[in-house]
């Protein structure tokens, strides 16, 4: 038996606080792993914000969610980026969203020129920091391979560190003896 994987482990983390008829946010939608998995969370009376600058991205969401979910499911895909985050939570939501996911770097499969940025990814961070409500979860699956990898997860490391203790922890999961820039976590969980 080994370690679980950074994905499996952001699902676990995810899952715990969870419950259904509650808001979500997939803030990177990419091939909507994500996104089915929180419209399964939250059931036919939550809402899953599932968020990506790239169309084709939410085509894979869509197509993901249709051959998954029963028609009542209240999955909103926005054609937008990350960074419009407090602008795509609607009012009544906020302050009550249980969970929102990054995975950060690009569309799996894909165009690998279309990256996320560091400052439209810490624009969306500190939106979801404050629309997440006491108990909620932020987690943030980190790509450093690609070019600009390392430095956004610098600077969301730096970020994640200074948000003060009162308030959030931050878990960090990584596997350190892997080749190739592995994937690794940052996780952060309201607590006030």
């Amino acid at each position: 038996m080994g370690f679980v994987s950074i994905l499996s482990f952001t699902h676990q983390l995810v899952k715990e606080r969870v419950q259904p008829g509650d808001p979500a946010v997939d803030a990177t939608a990419g091939n909507g792993v994500d996104t089915l998995f929180l419209a399964k969370l939250v059931g036919e009376n939550g809402t899953v914000h599932a968020v990506d600058i790239q169309e084709q991205a939410l085509r894979n969401t869509a197509a993901r969610l249709d051959a998954a979910l029963p028609a009542a499911h209240r999955t909103v895909l926005h054609h937008r980026s990350h960074a419009e985050l407090a602008d795509i939570v609607p009012a009544d939501q906020w302050g009550q969203v249980a969970a929102v996911m990054f995975n950060l770097g690009y569309l799996p499969g894909d165009d690998h020129a279309t990256v996320t940025l560091t400052e439209s990814t810490l624009t969306a961070l500190a939106a979801a920091a404050e629309a997440i409500r006491p108990g909620g979860i932020i987690t943030i699956v980190l790509y450093t391979g690609h070019p600009g990898g390392r430095e956004e997860a610098d600077a969301v490391e730096a970020w994640a560190a200074a948000l003060p203790q009162n308030r959030y922890q931050v878990l960090q999961y990584r596997f350190f003896n892997q080749k190739n820039s592995p994937p690794y976590l940052l996780a952060i969980e309201k607590r006030l």
